[in-house]
C-alpha cells in the first residue's frame, strides 16, 4: 500500500458520509422530517406576523368612502373591506394615526350636509331656490344634532314647510317626521323621544310639538301617545319605586338585628293616579250693622206743603200782584211760613223719607285639587329566618323566636312604613327557617370565559409548536441520533494483535468472503466452529467498519516504522 494513498483516508468521517452510510428508508424519513420542520416554521412566523385589522370607519357614504380610500393609497397605508363593503379596515397599530391625518384633510366629510349649503349659493338662485336650500340645510343641521345621542346610529328628519301667504285664514301649519336608526341593544325612553320632539319643534317656527312623528327604523311609531285606557309605562315605574323604597327601609332595621342574610321582605303599594279638584264656597252668617261692612247707602226724602189759597177780594190791579219780597231771615221766615201753613192747612201737607243700606257679603270660595299618586294601601310581608343559640355545652342550634320578640319586630316593621290603620294597611312578620342555599360552584378554569379567549388566542401558535415538536422530536431526532451513534474504539494493542494475526489482505479487501450458513445453523453456532484465526479475522473486519480512520491511523504507522498510536 502506497503511503501517499493511505494519507488520503479521512480520520473523521463528515456528514455527508453519515447521511450517505444511513439506510435508504431512514435517508428518506429524515429528508421529510426536516423539510416538514422547516415549513411548520416558516407557517408559524408567517402567521404570529399576521396582521390584525381594525375598523378605520363604518357605514360611510359611497363618496365618502371613495375619498377615503384614494386618500390612504395616497399615504401607501394598507387595507380592505370588510364583508359586504360596510366598513374599511386598516392595520390595527394605524388606526389612531390614519384617523387623525384624515381629520387634518376633513375627511370624511359624511354624507349629511348642514349650513354649509348656503355658502355655495350661485348668482341667479331663485327665490324658491333659495327657500329649499335653506329647508334641506336645516334638516342637515336638524340630522346632525340626533346623531350626536347616544342610543342614536343614524337619523333623517323630512321637514314640510309650507308657502306663507299674505292671507291668514289660509295660512298652513309646518310638520316634521324623524326616522331614527338605533344601535344594537340600544333603545329611546319617553323622555328621549320628547326630547327630540321638543329638538325639532323649537327649531322650527309655529311648528307645534303634535306635528312631530318620530319612528324607528323597523317603522314603529315612538311619539305615539299613550291611551288613556291602557297602562302607564311611568306609573309602573313609580309604583316599581316606592315598593322598593319601602322593601328598603324594612331591610335596613331588621338587618342590623337579625343578619344581612336573615330576612326576607316583600311591599305592595297601592297608589291612587286619579286627578280630582273640588271647589267650596260658604257665606257666613248676617252680622251686626256695627261689624259689617257698609258696601253702599241711599237715603231719599220727598215732601209737599199746603196748597196756596186762591186770591180774595175785588178783582183788579192789587188783587193781581204777586207776594212782595220778606224783609225777614230765610230760617226764621221759613218756619214761621210753615207753622202758618201747618196751622192753615195740616192736613194738605206730606213728607217722605227713604234709607237704603247694602252690607258686604262674607264670602269664602276654596278650589282643592288632588295630588296624583297618592298611597291608598301599604302591605308588607316579612319573613325572618331561625336565630342560632348556643348551648352550655357550646353547641349553636336554630330556634325560633318567640312571640314577644315576633311582636316587636311587627312594630319596628309598622313604625318603617308608616303603618296607618284608617287607611287599611297590613303588616305581617312570621318566622320560619330557611332552607339551605346549595353553594355556586365555581366555573373549572377551562370553562372561565377569560381562559376560553386566550386558548382561542393562543391555539394557533401552540398548535404550530406542539406539531414542530413531534416533528423535531418523532422524526428527525430518531434518524439524528443514528447518524451520530459514536464509534467503538479499540485500543492499539489489540488491534496490532489482530491486525498481526496475517489476515491484512482481508482488511483491504472491499468484499470479503463470508461463508455461508448450512444446515439452518445460527450464527452462535457458525462462530462457535470458527478457529481461532477467522475469529480474529472477523473481528478485524467489523473493526474496519466501525472504526476506519483507527485502521488508517494504526496501517500508516506501520509504513513509516513507528508504533502503532494509542486510540481512544
Amino acid at each position: 500500500m502506497d503511503t501517499n494513498t493511505v494519507a488520503t483516508i479521512p480520520t473523521t468521517p463528515n456528514l455527508l458520509q453519515r447521511f450517505a452510510e444511513l439506510e435508504r428508508p431512514k435517508r428518506m424519513r429524515l429528508a421529510v422530517g426536516v423539510v416538514l420542520f422547516v415549513v411548520i416554521v416558516i407557517v408559524g412566523v408567517i402567521m404570529g406576523r399576521q396582521t390584525e385589522w381594525r375598523t378605520l370607519y363604518a357605514s360611510l357614504s359611497d363618496k365618502d368612502g371613495g375619498a377615503v380610500i384614494a386618500q390612504l393609497s395616497a399615504m401607501n397605508v394598507p387595507y380592505k373591506y370588510s364583508e359586504g363593503g360596510g366598513a374599511i379596515l386598516v392595520p390595527a397599530d394605524k388606526v389612531h394615526e390614519v384617523r387623525l391625518k384624515l381629520a387634518s384633510q376633513g375627511l370624511p366629510k359624511g354624507s349629511v350636509s348642514g349650513f354649509e349649503m348656503l355658502e355655495s349659493n350661485r348668482f341667479g338662485m331663485t327665490q324658491f331656490q333659495e327657500r329649499l336650500t335653506f329647508q334641506r340645510g336645516l334638516e342637515g343641521e336638524l340630522t346632525r344634532s340626533i346623531q350626536s345621542m347616544a342610543a342614536v346610529e343614524s337619523a333623517r328628519v323630512h321637514l314640510a314647510i309650507p308657502n306663507q301667504n299674505g292671507f291668514f285664514r289660509e295660512q298652513q301649519k309646518p310638520s316634521a317626521s324623524v326616522l331614527i336608526g338605533l344601535k344594537r341593544g340600544y333603545f329611546l325612553d319617553r323622555n328621549q323621544i320628547a326630547g327630540i320632539i321638543h329638538l325639532v319643534s323649537s327649531s322650527v317656527p309655529e311648528l307645534s310639538p303634535d306635528a312631530v312623528s318620530v319612528l324607528d327604523d323597523s317603522g314603529k311609531l315612538l311619539s305615539q301617545k299613550p291611551d288613556a285606557s291602557g297602562v302607564d309605562e311611568e306609573r309602573l315605574q313609580y309604583v316599581q319605586q316606592v315598593e322598593q323604597l319601602y322593601n328598603k327601609r324594612i331591610l335596613d332595621i331588621l338587618e342590623p338585628v337579625l343578619g344581612k342574610e336573615n330576612v326576607r321582605a316583600q311591599v305592595t303599594a297601592d297608589l291612587d293616579f286619579s286627578q280630582t279638584e273640588s271647589t267650596t264656597e260658604s257665606h257666613n252668617p248676617n252680622q251686626t250693622p256695627d261689624t259689617a261692612a257698609v258696601r253702599s247707602q241711599q237715603i231719599v226724602e220727598s215732601g209737599s206743603g199746603a196748597q196756596p189759597t186762591p186770591p180774595t177780594g175785588i178783582p183788579g190791579a192789587t188783587t193781581n200782584q204777586p207776594p212782595a219780597q220778606s224783609a225777614a231771615p230765610i230760617n226764621g221766615q221759613a218756619q214761621t211760613l210753615a207753622a202758618t201753613g201747618q196751622a192753615a192747612g195740616g192736613a194738605n201737607s206730606t213728607s217722605k223719607k227713604e234709607s237704603i243700606t247694602n252690607y258686604e257679603v262674607d264670602k269664602t270660595v276654596k278650589v282643592v285639587r288632588g295630588a296624583s299618586g297618592v298611597i291608598k294601601r301599604i302591605t308588607a310581608a316579612v319573613v325572618v329566618n331561625h336565630q342560632p343559640v348556643t348551648n352550655a355545652e357550646g353547641k349553636t342550634t336554630n330556634e325560633p323566636l318567640s312571640d314577644a320578640q315576633l311582636e316587636k319586630l311587627t312594630t319596628l316593621v309598622r313604625e318603617a312604613v308608616g303603618y296607618s290603620q284608617d287607611r287599611g294597611d297590613s303588616v305581617n312578620v312570621i318566622n320560619a327557617a330557611f332552607a339551605p342555599e346549595k353553594p355556586v360552584e365555581a366555573l373549572p378554569m377551562w370553562q372561565k370565559p377569560e381562559m376560553l379567549e386566550l386558548a382561542k388566542n393562543s391555539a394557533w401558535p401552540l398548535g404550530t409548536l406542539a406539531l414542530a415538536a413531534l416533528v423535531l422530536f418523532g422524526v428527525v431526532r430518531p434518524v439524528m441520533k443514528a447518524m451520530f451513534k459514536p464509534v467503538e474504539t479499540t485500543s492499539s494493542a489489540e488491534l496490532a494483535e489482530v491486525l498481526q494475526g496475517g489476515q491484512l489482505d482481508a482488511l483491504e479487501a472491499e468484499q470479503p468472503d463470508r461463508p455461508a450458513l448450512t444446515n439452518g445453523a445460527s450464527y452462535e453456532e457458525m462462530s462457535a466452529e470458527m478457529s481461532e484465526a477467522e475469529k480474529r479475522l472477523n473481528e478485524a473486519r467489523q473493526l474496519t467498519r466501525d472504526n476506519p480512520a483507527a485502521v488508517a491511523n494504526i496501517v500508516k504507522a506501520w509504513i513509516n516504522g513507528e508504533d502503532a498510536p494509542a486510540t481512544a
